[in-house]
């Protein structure tokens, strides 16, 4: 991916039943990223999120603002392993929702 990567973002705030989630996929996809999208039981959203690091720069800024009824107070973003399931090319998709015990 040349000057690609994967990233794990979580965003914090009033971010749960406010179309977050719809949100970041649609500006993901318009971006040309690759990853996925859930809810997490602690009223967070988790997003993997993998391509060009000027892309997930953007994404990751557009993310603190969010749609109309969205508040995010935090914006974590690390940078991690390349998901099994995931691969350059795949899409981005949501996805169901998780416990914060099973994600790594």
């Amino acid at each position: 991916m040349g000057d690609g990567g994967w990233w794990q973002l979580f965003a914090y705030g009033r971010v749960q039943a406010v179309g977050y989630r719809d949100w970041v996929v649609r500006e993901a996809r318009n971006l040309g990223l690759d990853g996925t999208v859930r809810n997490v039981d602690d009223g967070t959203v988790e997003i993997i999120v993998g391509g060009p690091r000027a892309l997930v720069s953007r994404l990751e800024s557009r993310c603190w603002q969010g749609p109309p009824l969205a508040a995010v107070f935090w914006l974590d973003c690390v940078p991690i392993d390349q998901p099994l399931h995931l691969h350059p090319g795949s899409g981005f998709a949501r996805v169901p929702s998780v416990r914060r015990s099973a994600i790594r």
